[in-house]
């Protein structure tokens, strides 16, 4: 990788990292719908004019339906349950959390027939071990839906990028991106006026708003997409392997979050199940699976 990539790759572990934060932070001062409403309307507006460049109105209404699917699994539902969720769990646990986000594609992929050897079989197992142990003593009470409310994140972030690459490959991914970020924003549009502050926000509550939308959605998005002609997308998604270490980094040093001996451990066995899980299946390993499928 060019020492472009190792760059952009570094500032997108950090970008990616923070969100965490900055949810924690935001939803301290402002409803949900409000939170959502700035950061999906604020990036669409920053992001609009490249997306416009790229539009072709036939793709998009021959695709419309993926699309839909898209943005219900990525933003519209998963953003929702994560800012909800973060009203009771800390930055920092939501982040490890949000990490089982391989694992969980890896068994969608599973499920809709992708060969897995033992291996790949091996990581699942060791990584909602992981999940399990870091979810085990926060199941009471409201921290117990808050638990669900990431793990339901997770699926979505998990199954959107399937429908993308397999079914919109024809719309350019900026086109992908603002269709979905101001469709959200219709979305919660009638929310986040039912919810409005009756008076202005905190600063600090403020820049967590600003800096989800400008920086970890619009400027993230400018990045990546540059990431990935750099690096290839490969290696582009390996971020999502540091991204938990920058949010549990950032919950204990700016919001004096916890950090235990079972949350490290717990992360070792997510980060080691995931690259498991998502490894490539060897030659052996194939070769028996196809010759599983063999009828005689």
């Amino acid at each position: 990788m060019t020492r472009t990539g190792w760059i952009l790759f570094a500032l997108m572990s950090v970008i990616w990292g923070l969100p965490y934060l900055m949810i924690k932070v935001a939803v301290g001062g402002v409803s949900v719908p409000v939170l959502l409403l700035s950061r999906t309307a604020v990036g669409a507006v920053i992001l609009l004019p490249m997306a416009l460049r790229r539009v072709q109105w036939t793709v998009l209404r021959r695709h419309w339906l993926p699309l839909l699917a898209f943005a219900l699994l990525e933003v519209v539902g998963p953003w929702a349950l994560l800012s909800d969720a973060e009203r009771t769990l800390s930055s920092s646990l939501t982040g490890l959390l949000i990490a089982a986000v391989p694992i969980v594609g890896a068994v969608a992929l599973a499920v809709m027939g992708e060969r897995s050897g033992a291996k790949q079989w091996l990581g699942l197992v060791i990584g909602f071990g992981g999940v399990a142990l870091l979810a085990a003593p926060n199941l009471r009470g409201g921290d117990a839906w808050s638990i669900v409310e990431v793990m339901l994140t997770a699926v979505g972030y998990a199954i959107a990028p399937i429908i993308a690459a397999r079914k919109l490959q024809e719309v350019p991914t900026i086109v992908t991106i603002v269709v979905t970020l101001v469709f959200c924003s219709l979305v919660y549009l009638p929310f986040a006026i039912a919810t409005w502050p009756q008076r202005v926000p905190a600063t600090d509550v403020l820049f967590a708003l600003g800096g989800l939308a400008i920086i970890c959605t619009a400027l993230a998005f400018m990045l990546f997409f540059q990431l990935i002609r750099e690096a290839g997308p490969s290696r582009a998604v390996v971020i999502t392997y540091v991204n938990p270490v920058i949010a549990v980094a950032a919950g204990v040093l700016v919001l004096n979050e916890p950090l235990t001996i079972t949350t490290v451990i717990a992360f070792v066995l997510i980060l080691g199940g995931s690259i498991l899980a998502t490894s490539k299946v060897s030659s052996t390993a194939e070769e028996k699976a196809i010759s599983a499928t063999k009828v005689d």
